[in-house]
């Protein structure tokens, strides 16, 4: 574990952002997802793109995608405050 990491929680917090893609843009940081999340609706995009799906059936599928994803972010960040309460 790393030195700077002093809890449970921050460790959690931690695990999340090193998966995440940041860039400074203009000056602002933009936060991108994981390079895998990048790949999958991209290619999601060709797909529809290339009308072998529908695009409300893409966003369906992309707004699942990321909810799921959120979902265990939140679980993690859940277990690291169960962690510091123990």
């Amino acid at each position: 574990m790393d030195a700077e990491i002093k809890s449970p929680h921050a460790a959690a917090d931690a695990a999340v952002a090193r998966n995440a893609v940041v860039l400074d843009v203009f000056g602002r940081r933009l936060e991108l997802p994981p390079p895998e999340h990048l790949a999958f609706v991209a290619g999601l995009g060709v797909l529809a793109a290339l009308e072998i799906i529908e695009w409300p059936v893409a966003v369906a599928i992309t707004v699942g995608h990321k909810l799921a994803h959120s979902h265990h972010g939140r679980l993690l960040r859940e277990f690291g405050d169960a962690l510091e309460e123990a």
